[in-house]
């Protein structure tokens, strides 16, 4: 098992892309065991990809295209902007708000940033603020459709972990109010020190509000709708995705923007995405084969109930070394390949599985802003045509925010729990 991740971190260093990388090291192993098979490697990735608690992931990511089409991010900016813009910063406290919102819409962190990155970033550009900042910004905004429904992240450890994906649903969505919060904190502090101004002179009325809010109410509502569903039982989590995909359907026939060449770039961008998706998650099947041939989950929860008897602190270890594997593999990769080895561990120190797998997807997502590997981190600095350098620079306070907001959630574990506890 040793040679089959020496191969597989030696081919990521070398720049292959992870998938395949993932699926040469899962081959390695069965080559060094004579006793298997060498037909096994595609029967696991086949029968991987048939796992029904996995068909969640397909639907949401199809809802989540189609809403994008259907005009529903156009009406969520216009009511993040009514009711952020007096605020000084308007544009990037707008963004923030944003990017609370369409995280119930994309369940994506890359696509929300890329999105707003290109929605927001020109017009910012002309008001003022520097390349640098718009791109961590929009970056880390992103960062919250990792948290609040329909998390991919969350479905994925939800789905290999065995763990109610409602309950991870409704734990998401504490942590996401927090960094939100967070994040337009940083930025009102910014803003005062750099002299951004407001968008409007004054707060808006209640019509402007009403009416914003009547706009984009059926938008707004998806998050809210999907955990009803779950907690009362009308759908599981399998279902709830094609419920969705239903749900954006209605929610372009009632504004009008229904029409077959919109569904059909949904649907194509949804090709792509659930291939991506699927092929990672068949290739992790096969290199996950060889960690429970090996008994890799036994032996790290073996190693840590008798090196670390104190559970926050084995907690603690996992997250630090979350947070350091983020900045060499993307967050998807973790999820899949560590959920099967993380999960057994935290079950026999006791922990509560919601509440780490809040922490771990967030924790992993984390890599995802943090060089040299982080995806949304090039995805928006090509987008805003700034430098590694600047963004850094300029990104730093945002991820203090969201380090500060993880060690809350770790400390204090009503944070994650209470919805959870409350709903279900």
């Amino acid at each position: 098992m040793l040679l089959s991740f020496l191969v597989f971190l030696s081919l990521i260093l070398l720049g292959m892309p992870v998938v395949f990388a993932i699926g040469i090291g899962g081959l390695v192993f069965f080559l060094t065991q004579p006793e298997l098979q060498l037909i096994m490697p595609v029967q696991l990735a086949l029968a991987e990809t048939q796992n029904f608690s996995l068909l969640a992931i397909p639907t949401f990511i199809l809802a989540s295209n189609l809403m994008n089409e259907l005009g529903v991010t156009r009406r969520l900016l216009l009511f993040a902007h009514t009711l952020t813009g007096f605020l000084r910063g308007g544009l990037a406290q707008v963004s923030v708000l944003m990017g609370f919102l369409m995280g119930g819409v994309s369940g994506s962190a890359i696509a929300d940033a890329t999105m707003q990155a290109r929605l927001l970033g020109p017009e910012m550009v002309r008001r003022g603020y520097s390349r640098g900042f718009i791109a961590a910004l929009q970056g880390f905004s992103g960062l919250l459709a990792v948290a609040i429904p329909p998390s991919i992240g969350l479905i994925l450890y939800g789905s290999i972990g065995q763990v109610s994906i409602g309950q991870l649903f409704a734990g998401g969505i504490g942590v996401g109010v927090l960094m939100a919060l967070a994040y337009m904190l940083t930025v009102a502090v910014l803003a005062q020190k750099r002299g951004y101004l407001p968008e409007s002179p004054i707060p808006p009325s209640g019509s402007a509000l009403r009416k914003a809010l009547r706009e984009s109410f059926l938008a707004v509502l998806f998050p809210f709708l999907l955990l009803a569903t779950l907690r009362f039982g009308v759908f599981v989590p399998s279902e709830v995705g094609a419920a969705a995909v239903v749900y954006a359907l209605f929610v372009g026939f009632v504004y009008r923007e229904l029409s077959w060449e919109r569904i059909r770039r949904a649907l194509e961008h949804s090709v792509r995405d659930v291939g991506m998706v699927a092929l990672l998650i068949s290739m992790a099947a096969v290199l996950g084969y060889g960690m429970k041939w090996e008994m890799f989950p036994q032996k790290v929860s073996t190693f840590l109930l008798e090196a670390i008897h104190n559970p926050q602190i084995a907690l603690l270890l996992i997250l630090v070394s979350l947070l350091l594997l983020g900045t060499i593999l993307d967050s998807t990769v973790m999820i899949i390949l560590l959920t099967p080895i993380l999960v057994p561990a935290a079950k026999a120190l006791g922990i509560d599985l919601v509440y780490f797998g809040v922490l771990m997807v967030l924790t992993c997502a984390v890599g995802l802003l943090t060089p040299p590997v982080g995806l949304s981190m090039y995805s928006v600095c090509s987008v805003m045509g700034c430098g590694l350098g600047e963004y850094v620079r300029e990104g730093w306070p945002f991820l203090l925010a969201t380090l500060l907001v993880l060690l809350l959630a770790y400390l204090f574990p009503g944070v994650v729990l209470f919805l959870p506890r409350l709903l279900f």
